[in-house]
């Protein structure tokens, strides 16, 4: 927990630095690009606000080349009944493509999805309790969705598997070798 901490504020710190035009040593900073991923990448909300603030001056990170692209959502709605999951979404998303431009998606992945999660349960949580079940439903339903199927690694080998599995007809859709 302290190790958090410490990498937290000092991801925070360096991001004020840049923020207010320092010119100091620019270089070293994406040395530390693993830990302020980690940082901005973990369960807590504090993790979420830092992100988001960075999110919010993105000049200020450039040097950490990090990829801030986003589909939010995915092919699901980004605010399903009217709950507003984008901002979720669209850090899920900078947690996947920095880990994986990174090489790191596997060992990251998982958490990615947990704080995925605890987002979106913090979002639920603003809504009033007649609501608040349905968002909570949606929520680990699109948690479930992320844990399950969310970018997978698939290679030439499993595409051409699944080919030949759909040539060979619906008798075999379920069934294991």
């Amino acid at each position: 927990m302290h190790r958090r901490l410490t990498t937290l504020l000092t991801a925070t710190l360096l991001g004020l630095t840049g923020a207010l035009g320092s010119a100091g040593p620019a270089a070293a900073v994406p040395a530390d690009k693993p830990a302020v991923l980690s940082s901005f990448t973990q369960t807590t909300a504090s993790s979420y606000n830092a992100w988001n603030s960075a999110r919010l001056n993105q000049g200020s990170w450039a040097a950490y080349q990090f990829d801030w692209s986003t589909d939010y959502c995915s092919s699901s709605p980004d605010n399903p009944l009217g709950f507003s999951f984008q901002l979720s979404c669209q850090r899920h998303d900078f947690g996947y493509r920095n880990y994986r431009a990174a090489g790191q998606f596997s060992a990251n992945k998982a958490r990615v999805d947990n704080a995925f999660y605890e987002d979106l349960k913090r979002v639920c949580a603003t809504y009033n309790s007649v609501v608040r079940p349905a968002c909570l439903s949606l929520a680990w339903t699109y948690y479930q969705a992320v844990k399950i199927f969310g970018a997978p690694e698939v290679d030439s080998a499993d595409l051409e598997r699944a080919a030949q599995l759909m040539a060979a007809g619906p008798q075999l859709v379920g069934t294991t070798e």
